[in-house]
């Protein structure tokens, strides 16, 4: 073998081999971020004061269960990974991580995360991580996501889960506000993705995954967004008036969820000739006006719980 064969192969082995950021994008740092923020707003929504140091811990702990989730995914996932054009560019699918160090990496993750959330705030924040954790890969990803077109309405509850976490690490106990703060992820993660769905229909016909879009259409999808999103809009609006709203709260929301239900509107007035004119052009301003709108909400949510000890949030 020549020098140049020789330092071709070493070139090859260095760009094959795994670095530190395919590593951490097996835990999905997009939706962490996601469950960082919402843990982190029921954890200062709640109704006591929690040490800087213990908050921290909580608000890390439960983020390594979210990544550790996400790592079990896509261990799970790998198959269908590969052939999706979103997902193909992934750690385990493009070839940097295997899929054993995936698993291995996911469960050595999990039992860190629910043990030391456990330790540092209480076992019943810990225990509820290590199900939300069993949730979302098993009852979610094991089990719904290839067998019912409801995967992504059941499956949601996964990710609405954090806020709960926060408050429980907070609290110890539970309350109508953090459930309220589920409901609001819960309701808003059907139409966020059932509008991604519609622009990437081609991604889960050639995966076999049974998307509402694959198996009742795009026609269907498109009520089936207008229809969630107006119980969302009436949900978010009612939240205004709980012990987690205010008026900063109310403003926010009423003017989110009139943008919302123009958005879910417009998709469900759209037709299969409109679609193929402007490239699902519609369906993808919903799909970031939703990735704003549960930002806003819980932003809103957050700055009602930093007023309160000024006399300034809430209704009070």
């Amino acid at each position: 073998m020549t020098d140049a064969s020789i330092n071709a192969s070493t070139a090859t082995a260095q760009a094959d081999e795994a670095s530190f950021g395919d590593y951490f994008a097996l835990l999905k740092p997009r939706v962490m971020s996601l469950v960082v923020f919402t843990a982190l707003v029921g954890l200062l929504a709640a109704p006591v004061s929690v040490h800087p140091f213990v908050g921290f811990c909580a608000i890390l702990f439960i983020a390594i269960g979210g990544g550790a989730s996400g790592a079990l995914n896509m261990w799970w996932d790998a198959d269908i990974d590969r052939v999706m054009k979103r997902t193909k560019g992934r750690p385990i699918p493009s070839g940097k991580v295997e899929e054993g160090e995936a698993l291995a990496l996911g469960l050595a993750l999990s039992g860190l995360s629910v043990i030391m959330l456990g330790l540092a705030t209480n076992w019943f924040a810990g225990a509820f991580l290590g199900f939300t954790i069993f949730f979302y890969v098993v009852v979610y990803t094991m089990w719904l996501k290839r067998s019912t077109p409801q995967n992504i309405v059941i499956g949601g509850a996964a990710g609405a889960f954090p806020p709960v976490i926060g408050w429980v690490a907070a609290t110890g106990s539970m309350s109508v506000e953090p459930w309220l703060m589920f409901a609001l992820t819960f309701m808003w993660t059907p139409p966020h993705f059932w509008a991604l769905a519609l622009f990437m229909r081609s991604d889960y016909d050639d995966a076999g995954v049974p998307m509402l879009t694959v198996t009742h259409g795009r026609r269907a999808t498109r009520v089936h967004i207008l229809v969630y999103t107006a119980l969302l809009a009436i949900l978010a609006l009612g939240t205004a008036f709980s012990g987690i709203g205010g008026p900063v709260y109310l403003t926010v929301a009423l003017v989110l969820n009139a943008l919302f239900l123009h958005g879910a509107w417009r998709i469900s007035r759209r037709t299969e000739e409109d679609s193929e004119a402007d490239n699902f052009k519609v369906e993808r301003s919903f799909f970031k006006l939703s990735l704003l709108y549960l930002f806003l909400h819980f932003g809103a949510i957050l700055v009602e719980a930093l007023l309160k000890p000024y006399g300034l949030g809430g209704w009070s």
